[in-house]
């Protein structure tokens, strides 16, 4: 009985956690694809692909599309995830001064919440 309780509760843990997911993916989807049409960037569709939508990011922000391969530093134990830390939070600030926005806000990109409200900032604000 205890079992099945268990069970339960880690599938609708599961079912939430998924939800979850789904829900910042879409909106952060979204938002990214309204910066881009604001930027006047082209193929704005392209923030709906994983590893796409960082390409998408790079031609915001006005830098090589290259950059995209940045992603593979993330196989490189420890290292990897810094890099690529430092790269997101690079591009969030060119982003933002793209949107007439302090730079400053792509390092308080990476503090979570936070991330989440800027973005909205970033896509939907009046500037």
């Amino acid at each position: 009985m205890v079992m099945m309780g268990l069970l339960a509760l880690g599938a609708a843990m599961m079912v939430f956690f998924l939800l979850l997911f789904v829900a910042v993916y879409v909106y952060m989807a979204l938002a990214l694809m309204t910066i881009a049409k604001r930027t006047k960037t082209e193929n704005a569709w392209l923030a709906w692909i994983p590893i796409a939508n960082f390409y998408l990011m790079t031609q915001i922000a006005g830098v090589s599309g290259l950059v995209t391969l940045v992603l593979l530093a993330g196989i490189i134990p420890f290292i990897g995830p810094l890099v690529i830390a430092g790269v997101v939070a690079w591009l969030w600030w060119k982003i933002a001064e793209e949107r007439r926005r302090p730079g400053y806000w792509g390092i308080l990109m990476l503090i979570p919440i936070v991330n989440f409200v800027l973005v909205g900032i970033l896509a939907w604000g009046k500037k």
